[in-house]
């Protein structure tokens, strides 16, 4: 269980496949060995990044499984158990945690959405039911509703919800709820393009879709900001931000799998509706790998 917040890069993990779309699960533990070789400051498991949306129940569980039972307490595992549905969120957050996850990322309802009210039932519901941490996670654009002002505030008094993915790319809600940061409620960036002005508002890190390919210099990017490094931190957000957008030019994540499967990673492919991206943009992340080096 952590005892604290993670502070730096913790990645948006993909989840690998084999060419009959099963879950490649050999290469998955040389990913985990590979951030652990790498620096990388925590693993988040089943992220968007990670294509939940498409697995079943049991290959949710099976990938929880091999992650934590690979990582072995050597590095933090935060599984995300999210769901518009609040009983089952609930169910799988207890399962996860009887796995061995040391936290838990949650979003909020999407689809049937819900007011403040019903936001708050809906974290508050499972974060009574567990004893490790949950982190909470604003993703309007995919969500199609934000998590209030109100709410974080009230959510973050509660002694299980230690923090806030805040992936709205909004600056001015980020600086908002920044108030209500303090060492029992941190919040990590969930956007690459602004790893830097998110620290610069209180952020504790990034949970990042670049560190799926740039683990060490992502790592870095937080440590020297939070070191004192500013410039350093600055110039390695402007080195990569040409590739953090082409990671983005479809959807998350389409394009950091075709990168690394560029980089001759073999991650596999995608399950429907996902598919390969355009070959127009699969130039132009070839440009960008090889503008930073990687290829």
């Amino acid at each position: 269980m952590l005892t604290n917040m993670i502070k730096g890069s913790i990645v948006a993990l993909v989840t690998p496949f084999r060419e009959d779309g099963s879950v490649n699960f050999e290469k998955l533990k040389e990913l985990v060995e590979w951030h652990i070789a790498n620096k990388t400051d925590g693993i988040l498991v089943l992220g968007t990044t990670g294509e939940s949306s498409t697995m079943t129940h049991e290959e949710d569980d099976s990938v929880v499984d091999c992650v934590i039972k690979t990582a072995n307490h050597r590095i933090p595992v935060i599984v995300g158990a999210g769901s518009n549905n609040t009983q089952v969120m609930k169910q799988k957050s207890i399962d996860y945690e009887q796995m061995g996850a040391d936290g838990l990322l949650l979003i909020s309802p999407y689809y049937n959405k819900t007011n403040d009210e019903g936001m708050i039932m809906h974290f508050k519901t499972v974060a009574d039911a567990v004893n490790i941490p949950i982190i909470l996670y604003n993703i309007p654009g995919r969500t199609g509703c934000s998590i209030s002002e109100h709410v974080v505030s009230v959510l973050s008094q509660h002694p299980n919800i230690k923090g806030i993915k805040e992936a709205s790319g909004n600056l001015s809600y980020a600086m908002n709820i920044s108030k209500y940061l303090n060492d029992d409620f941190v919040m990590y960036s969930g956007n690459d393009d602004i790893i830097v002005p998110m620290l610069s508002l209180g952020s504790s890190g990034v949970i990042s879709v670049l560190a799926n390919i740039v683990p060490k210099q992502t790592h870095d990017l937080v440590r020297k900001y939070l070191d004192g490094d500013t410039k350093g931190s600055l110039a390695l957000q402007q080195k990569y931000l040409n590739l953090i957008h082409a990671l983005f030019v479809e959807v998350n994540p389409i394009p950091v799998k075709e990168a690394m499967n560029q980089m001759d990673m073999s991650v596999g492919g995608y399950r429907l509706p996902l598919t390969h991206m355009t070959e127009a943009h699969k130039q132009q992340m070839n440009k960008c790998l090889k503008e930073v080096g990687l290829l």
